[in-house]
């Protein structure tokens, strides 16, 4: 499976998303807390370091960005120095701010806090300021969102509601983007307001409650799975939509169609330091997987990668694709995903040089795997960050004569020894007798080889210093080879014939 998502991270594209919600401004004042005050029982707080970040549906524009997709903003902000602030965060962030309106009337919403640090232990928040309204834009400014929103809904590929309930996603707004959406064929995905009204929402794509919002809007408690895929199943069905991812945080999704089927998509446990814009990172990677066309089941394994890396980050931090590569290719394989075809295993390495990584390739016969295998392999895999291991096929150790009774063990059950080993991230299975195409088309950074060799004996070694990679040849075990353990095995049945 994490080969598979592999391919759906290369596969995402560069999409255009729209996201429509309540833009936050977020302000950070980073001090030590030192003493309590003398002019109050409360602490004193020394500052020393202002910060600002996007926060609410800016949040999750700036998410979008992190996976490399374009953006574009629709929100309300007031006519005030932090709209000014906000504006230049978007522009930093590259998010387009074509649809964001100005509202003289109401004030940006900005939520500011205090962090404070107490004899080098970890910082804690002290207070937290709002600055904000939560009631509902006036129609005036409802028609002038909609006039940026609607003639640009078919330039996009998906559109986001991430509704924080500070007045931006009314009823009629919500109703004509979603309308407008569905003409064009244009999927809509809300990330929903706490609240028993899902009405607003009506005929969306699809909803993404966490456990709390879900049994608010459904009146179920969500303590297992069947739980959420009832629940999902009275969403979709009162709600009109085609689909409800229901978050379950270190559970995962669970993805309810509009016709009844249901399915779970775990997630691996994670460490958990701040669950802050965990949300907004799932909406993000969901968003854009509907808009690169990909299913929803494999939308949510991704999701589910995504939301994880961002509870294992202090603060909102946006996830990158090239984090979600690295994390399933370190944490997500079992042996069975290691042995793959020449193609698919091409696949992979795009996604491995994406992320710098130094590419070690070796070959052989493998037939009864030893330690000498075994610490040659482990010398090889410290030598880069991936080590690929060419397999000679059962039909190829029979053209290299290793003997009419070789290979002692068949190429399926070689592969799979070698795939158990923690060193080898690939093995490829070749019919050659020699590895020179998997070079040509693998070109890995380094190719070595276990045994007496000097570097000119190594097979491939002209074609690997040609392209400008290395080759390097490893010591051996003394004692230790394929060729005399078999024939130590057969010597007692030579002396009792």
């Amino acid at each position: 499976m994490s080969n598979h998502l592999v391919e759906l991270i290369q596969s995402l594209g560069t999409p255009r998303l729209l996201v429509l919600g309540d833009a936050i401004l977020d302000r950070y004042i980073w001090g030590d807390a030192e003493r309590v005050s003398q002019e109050a029982p409360v602490i004193l707080l020394r500052a020393d370091r202002d910060e600002v970040r996007l926060g609410g549906a800016a949040n999750v524009a700036n998410m979008v960005r992190g996976l490399r997709a374009e953006v574009t903003l629709a929100t309300v902000v007031g006519s005030d120095t932090n709209a000014i602030v906000l504006h230049h965060e978007l522009e930093r962030a590259g998010i387009s701010a074509d649809a964001v309106v100005a509202d003289s009337t109401r004030p940006t919403t900005v939520k500011e806090r205090f962090i404070g640090r107490a004899q080098n232990r970890h910082p804690h928040q002290m207070l937290r300021v709002d600055r904000e309204t939560r009631e509902p834009v006036s129609d005036e400014i409802a028609t002038a969102l909609l006039a940026k929103i609607l003639p640009a809904i078919a330039d996009h590929q998906a559109i986001l509601v991430s509704d924080y309930g500070k007045g931006v996603c009314t009823p009629h707004v919500v109703q004509q983007v979603i309308a407008a959406a569905r003409a064009a064929g244009v999927p809509v995905i809300v990330d929903p307001r706490p609240g028993s009204d899902y009405s607003l929402y009506r005929h969306a794509t699809a909803v993404t409650p966490n456990r709390l919002e879900t049994r608010l809007a459904t009146g179920r408690e969500i303590r297992t799975t069947d739980d959420a895929f009832a629940a999902g199943r009275q969403l979709c069905q009162q709600v009109k939509l085609d689909h409800a991812y229901v978050t379950l945080d270190s559970d995962g999704i669970a993805l309810v169609m509009a016709d009844g089927s249901a399915q779970h998509l775990p997630t691996r446990k994670r460490q958990v330091y701040d669950i802050t814009g965990a949300g907004d990172m799932v909406l993000a990677t969901i968003g854009v997987g509907m808009a690169a066309a990909i299913p929803p089941a494999d939308i949510a394994r991704l999701a589910n990668v995504a939301g994880g890396l961002e509870v294992e980050r202090v603060g909102v931090v946006p996830i990158t694709r090239e984090e979600m590569l690295a994390d399933i290719l370190a944490n997500s394989r079992g042996a069975h995903e290691k042995v793959c075809s020449l193609d698919e295993l091409e696949k992979q390495l795009v996604a491995r040089r994406t992320l710098g990584q130094r590419i070690v390739f070796t070959n052989g016969c493998f037939d009864i795997l030893h330690a000498g295998h075994v610490a040659y392999l482990q010398q090889a895999a410290a030598e880069g960050d991936c080590l690929i291991v060419g397999l000679n096929s059962d039909a190829s150790v029979r053209k290299l004569n290793k003997g009419p009774e070789r290979p002692v063990i068949g190429q399926e059950h070689r592969a799979a020894m070698l795939a158990a080993m923690e060193a080898v991230e690939y093995v490829v299975v070749f019919d050659e007798v020699t590895p020179h195409k998997l070079l040509e088309r693998l070109r890995p950074d380094l190719l070595v080889k276990g045994g007496t060799y000097q570097r000119h004996e190594i097979v491939g070694w002209e074609l690997v210093e040609r392209y400008g990679g290395e080759v390097k040849p490893l010591g051996e075990i003394p004692g230790l080879s394929t060729s005399r353990i078999v024939e130590k095995l057969r010597e007692p049945y030579r002396k009792a014939g």
